[in-house]
């Protein structure tokens, strides 16, 4: 249905009522194609949009389900050349997916009411408008960015939230409003998600990766925040918990991992050998061993960080703390301490690294483990042979854009883990 109760025209379009001030949609139209010129890897998406017309709207304003409203008289007063960099803003809050994000930001932060909301909006327009425009697109009068409040670009929605308050740096923002697609709470005008024309959760998928795949496709002249995005749409984040938790139990599940032969129940067989006993093979409990990099390169975060997986790994080998040693290893490993409880576990070291003496210090212990598990950031030589046993690498996440690996060498890079070993990143 309507805006105000009239049929969607023949342009997809839902139009108002006949003489009182109907959208221009050649205008309107002619902006969007401007804005798919200059950014041709946002054309898919910018097409996806199905657009209705809405006198409620102040200037031009997306739902959640990808439709854009938009305001006749803005349009009727607005340049083109503005309008096709607000076609590009608009639907930029939706390939981000701002509405979920500021969904989940409220819940995890308690935030409520139209003003939290606002200065989501105006966190999520600087996320985009650092480098939103130039090179063909027009900056629109009023855009907002991160200068403007006295912040830096290149960050993210949830960076720019909580480094400004509403205030004399802001009052002139009040008005801005766009849409339920950029900060998450429902408008008063927004046709719902059983209203015509909404894109389904996987048809935005569909938009998102298709955009994403033009981006892959052209690195080298896209901006570095949408080069991030595209990266990320490709190889979203994943619960690292969860990660860890199923490479552990498939390492200590596998194949001949706590697997022994035991007296204890004959085997089946012995009954077609009178005279016989043969022991049966018996699955015993998984030895787990921790190697927990303590270099200087690991930060106390990063430590606190390691003796939470550590409690996790108790509760994978279901809290048989007798099963697990923990060994700090920077380049000479430490005793292998039993674990009591995580956090009574001395972390020693802080020089430079080097697990391939925590490796061979675990394999020497007695029981020999049947799983390794190397909770480091990277920064170590690796043992040149696949160890007998099954092996976990737990790598802490430096996040995008970190600073180098060595401050001492800019141009070095450390080894990526071996083949052999299953590898999560850890936060």
């Amino acid at each position: 249905m309507s805006t105000y109760g009239e049929e969607t025209s023949a342009y997809g379009v839902e139009e108002g009522t006949p003489g009182a001030g109907a959208l221009d949609l050649e205008k309107l139209f002619a902006a969007r194609l401007q804005a798919a010129r200059a950014r041709p890897y946002l054309a898919t998406a910018l097409f996806a949009l199905h657009t209705v017309a809405s006198r409620a709207v102040p200037t031009m304003a997306v739902d959640r389900y990808w439709r854009c409203y938009a305001s006749p008289g803005f349009v009727d007063r607005t340049p083109v050349e503005d309008l096709a960099g607000i076609w590009v803003h608009e639907v930029s809050h939706l390939l981000r997916d701002h509405h979920g994000r500021s969904d989940r930001v409220a819940k995890q932060r308690g935030l409520t009411g139209p003003g939290e909301r606002l200065r989501m909006n105006i966190a999520a327009d600087c996320e985009i408008n650092d480098d939103a425009f130039g090179d063909g697109l027009a900056k629109p009068e009023g855009a907002v960015d991160p200068r403007s409040l006295g912040l830096s670009d290149g960050e993210l929605m949830e960076d720019y939230l909580f480094q400004f308050r509403l205030g004399p740096r802001t009052h002139h923002l009040s008005w801005l409003d766009c849409g339920s697609g950029a900060d998450g709470l429902e408008r008063a005008w927004d046709l719902g998600p059983d209203g015509a024309h909404g894109l389904s959760a996987q048809e935005q998928d569909a938009v998102r990766f298709r955009v994403a795949q033009g981006l892959k496709a052209r690195p080298g002249d896209t901006p570095e925040g949408w080069r991030r995005w595209a990266e990320q749409a490709f190889h979203p984040p994943q619960p690292w918990r969860d990660l860890l938790g199923a490479a552990l139990r498939a390492a200590t599940s596998g194949s001949g991992a706590g697997e022994d032969y035991s007296y204890g129940r004959p085997s089946r067989r012995s009954a077609g050998l009178p005279g016989i006993v043969l022991p049966s093979l018996r699955r015993r409990p998984p030895h787990v061993s921790v190697v927990i990099d303590t270099s200087g390169s690991v930060s106390d975060t990063e430590l606190g960080s390691a003796l939470l997986e550590v409690a996790a790994i108790s509760r994978a080998v279901g809290g048989r703390r007798d099963l697990i040693k923990v060994l700090s290893c920077d380049a000479a490993a430490r005793v292998a301490h039993p674990l009591c409880r995580a956090e009574g576990i001395e972390l020693v070291g802080g020089g430079g690294t080097d697990l391939r003496t925590g490796f061979a210090a675990a394999l020497r212990g007695h029981p020999r483990p049947d799983v390794i598990v190397a909770l480091t950031d990277g920064q170590t030589p690796w043992p040149g042979h696949r160890p007998p046993c099954r092996t976990v690498v737990g790598l802490f996440n430096r996040g995008y854009g970190s600073a180098s690996w060595d401050e001492n060498d800019p141009d070095y890079v450390p080894d990526t883990p071996p083949d052999w070993a299953r590898v999560v990143t850890i936060g």
